[in-house]
């Protein structure tokens, strides 16, 4: 039986997946996509990124209109932002959180309405983790709107929070600046569940969120089997969907652990792995 014409849908990571290191979508990929499009293929994008981070332009161009955002906290048609289904924290639990969070040397980013915030106080603190791509720095420092006073914003409004993320500056030995304490923390808080979304990174969200989730949610919605769906990514915050996933794909790019978890390694993204992986199991 040939496999290849099985799969229905496949959904993409995109930092260190779909995007390069320049945080760039390839030419090779971009073809790749398309030809699968023109076979039927539906293409969704698996990301920890808000709505706001996503590359609409690219893909509006490739013909993406779906997006799993903030870990499976939220799931979007574009590019009319309809959100088709999302699964917050209150804002009470996460300004209790956030009590003792900000008492950390930390960069935080707050994901609510598809829209992402950054306390004024962990600007500073960013562009010293020195760790992060610039690519990945200047994606952060052009999307997320700084608010003065975080806690004040929470309160007033309570907006329901799909996801924080965490970054934290390295240490000489390779360690990271309170990123323990973080951990410890979070630990106090059965009600949220946390990851690594890559670089040392902590991202969290409700208990129970996942890519995985979403993708299962995105497949009813769309009459597509889950054993049809094909997922690719290359950080721990991927790991779920790769397992759930008909075929789960790593990047070559992925650490070894999540690689021994997939179904296949593909490329890397630097070597346009999407584009190898299109090509091995769907043409």
């Amino acid at each position: 039986m040939d496999t290849k014409k099985l799969f229905q849908l496949v959904a993409l990571d995109l930092d260190g997946t779909l995007l390069n290191s320049d945080g760039c979508v390839s030419e090779e990929n971009k073809a790749a996509i398309k030809k699968a499009t023109q076979q039927g293929i539906v293409f969704a994008i698996a990301t920890g990124r808000p709505y706001c981070g996503l590359p609409l332009e690219v893909m509006e161009e490739l013909g993406i209109q779906y997006a799993i955002t903030a870990n499976g906290a939220a799931i979007y048609q574009a590019p009319e932002k309809n959100c088709l289904f999302e699964h917050c924290m209150p804002a009470s639990l996460v300004s209790s959180i956030l009590e003792k969070l900000l008492k950390l040397e930390i960069h935080m980013d707050i994901f609510t309405h598809g829209d992402a915030y950054t306390p004024a106080k962990c600007r500073e603190t960013l562009r010293n983790i020195h760790s992060l791509p610039s690519s990945l720095k200047h994606y952060i420092l052009t999307t997320r709107e700084v608010v003065p006073d975080i806690m004040a914003f929470l309160q007033k409004g309570q907006p329901p929070i799909q996801k924080l993320t965490l970054n934290f500056q390295k240490k000489e030995d390779g360690s990271y600046i309170d990123r323990e304490e973080t951990i410890q923390t979070l630990n106090q808080y059965p009600k949220v569940t946390y990851l690594s979304g890559g670089y040392g990174n902590l991202e969290f969200t409700k208990n129970g969120v996942t890519k995985a989730k979403g993708l299962s949610l995105l497949c009813n919605y769309l009459g597509i089997p889950i054993e049809q769906s094909i997922a690719c990514g290359d950080s721990e915050n991927d790991l779920d969907i790769i397992k759930a996933a008909g075929l789960g794909v790593a990047m070559a790019n992925a650490p070894k652990d999540i690689c021994s978890q997939a179904d296949d390694v593909t490329l890397s993204n630097d070597m346009h792995g999407v584009a190898a992986m299109l090509e091995k199991h769907l043409q």
